[in-house]
């Protein structure tokens, strides 16, 4: 992997970077779609590159599950399981077997869970998260971390943040394959000192990028911001930065303001399957009885394959239950998402990103 950073906001701390992986190269800012079980719901891979996507989230947690990671690995791995030729980033499942299995006991060597789908046992570590994502092959590897939920104490806190450490020395020793890439997460919590101490001894490991994990857990979003705050200032410039599972447009370009590289997040995909659309008129409740003979585009501003539908067809759709209405909604907020970072991109290198941020708040004020 190569991080070449471009230049730097004279007004912010955000950064336009290029990040090439072996399988494709792409410039910073960048969202991520998520592919939780190989594939972003409703899409195919065809029309994620259709949507200009470049790089996808695929999730261990799940993918170990189902279909298991033997099976891809027979398939060649994840790019070639699910027909998808550009990057993809996995995670550790760290967050998975503390946030869906409602039995669990945490131990220094990793987790003993029971399956969200069948109630059957298993037992997740650092070495044990490695090796299925060696096997998935993806190009971004993440470490092995603890996600401490929102609120905890500090004991727990300081007694998590021992245990990340000692899960990212064991993941940073591991032998992936030559292509792959491992990122390490910066955790905390809430408390400032912990999260610059979960920071430097990241970087005193050598990752070959770090994301700030443990926020959008149900903390206010000032108390996420302070968490970038607190951890950005010690981790290299040179290296990508990552924030993990963010969030609103808003969220978004507040975390670039503040040194952010990369993102991901369900709820482009997921609000989507509710029937609300994310345009550059604001938010549009597709479903609503204002919609029902309104022949225009869903979003004028873009120009997508669902230009070519207008909000009564989409809306009928959805209303009758039709997996093209998912489809369609899913593509326009995607698209959506991934125009915002271009536009970010864009406002980064004409140095106008004060008033992108006064254009996006406007639209989606939180």
């Amino acid at each position: 992997m190569e991080f070449t950073l471009l230049k730097e906001d004279s007004s912010s701390k955000a950064r336009l970077g290029k990040l090439k992986t072996a399988h494709s190269e792409f410039e910073t800012p960048i969202f991520m779609p998520v592919g939780t079980r190989a594939a972003v719901k409703t899409l195919t891979s065809k029309q994620l590159h259709a949507l200009e996507a470049q790089i996808i989230l695929g999730n261990t947690y799940h993918l170990m599950l189902k279909p298991g990671a033997e099976i891809i690995e027979k398939a060649g791995g994840l790019h070639k399981f699910m027909n998808w030729d550009k990057s993809i980033l996995t995670d550790s499942g760290g967050f998975q077997v503390f946030s869906l299995s409602s039995l669990n006991r945490v131990t220094d060597q990793g987790v003993h869970f029971q399956s969200h789908i069948d109630g059957s046992s298993h037992f997740l570590g650092p070495r044990e998260s490695m090796a299925i994502q060696k096997s998935l092959g993806s190009d971004i590897v993440m470490a092995f971390d603890e996600c401490p939920p929102y609120p905890c104490s500090r004991i727990q806190l300081e007694e998590s943040l021992v245990r990340t450490e000692k899960w990212a020395r064991v993941c940073r020793d591991y032998t992936l394959h030559p292509n792959q890439n491992l990122f390490g997460i910066v955790q905390g919590g809430i408390e400032a000192d912990l999260r610059r101490e979960s920071a430097k001894s990241l970087v005193s490991m050598d990752f070959d990028g770090y994301a700030i994990g443990g926020v959008s857990v149900g903390e206010p979003e000032e108390l996420m911001y302070q968490a970038v705050e607190a951890s950005i200032p010690f981790l290299p410039k040179e290296k990508p930065r990552y924030l993990m599972g963010v969030g609103t447009p808003k969220n978004m370009i507040e975390a670039v303001m503040r040194g952010i590289d990369l993102f991901d997040c369900v709820m482009p995909t997921r609000n989507a399957r509710n029937g609300m659309a994310f345009t550059w008129d604001g938010k549009v409740q597709i479903k609503a009885a204002r919609y029902k003979e309104d022949f225009s585009p869903l979003d004028p501003h873009l120009d997508n394959e669902v230009s070519s539908y207008s909000k009564a067809y989409i809306r009928h759709l959805l209303n009758v239950d039709e997996i093209t209405g998912l489809t369609l909604v899913t593509m326009q907020n995607l698209s959506f998402y991934l125009d915002l970072m271009k536009k970010i991109r864009q406002a980064i290198e004409n140095n106008t990103i004060d008033e992108l941020y006064k254009k996006i708040v406007s639209l989606y004020p939180n």
